[in-house]
């Protein structure tokens, strides 16, 4: 008996992902616990604090775009970056309060 549903070759109809590729691989999580990425403190720290400079003259950038007459920046992109600078440099603020108030609480430990 043959059937009146039409015959589709549905495996190569299928167009493959970046998950399927990253399915095949190990997890992301044990590669990182078993081989880290980062160096020391000093690495981290110092690659954080290059993002916060660039972070901070992201909206001078765009001002001296808008300023110039270039059609592709305007205020309100000048302004959300005004925004993410501010909330970057309090975020540092904090963290680095944090670190120091971690670092004077490691020296009164008594050995």
């Amino acid at each position: 008996m043959q059937s009146n549903f039409p015959q589709y070759d549905l495996a190569s109809r299928i167009q493959h992902s970046k998950f399927d590729a990253a399915m095949n691989m190990p997890s992301a999580r044990m590669s990182r616990v078993e081989t880290p990425e980062t160096g020391d403190f000093k690495q981290v720290f110092s690659g954080l604090m290059e993002n916060l400079n660039n972070e901070i003259n992201a909206p001078d950038n765009l001002l001296k775009d808008v300023m110039s007459g270039n059609q592709n920046v305007d205020i309100h992109d000048v302004m959300t970056a005004m925004s993410k600078s501010e909330i970057s440099v309090s975020v540092a603020t904090q963290l680095v309060g944090k670190v120091i108030n971690a670092y004077d609480r490691i020296s009164q430990i008594s050995v």
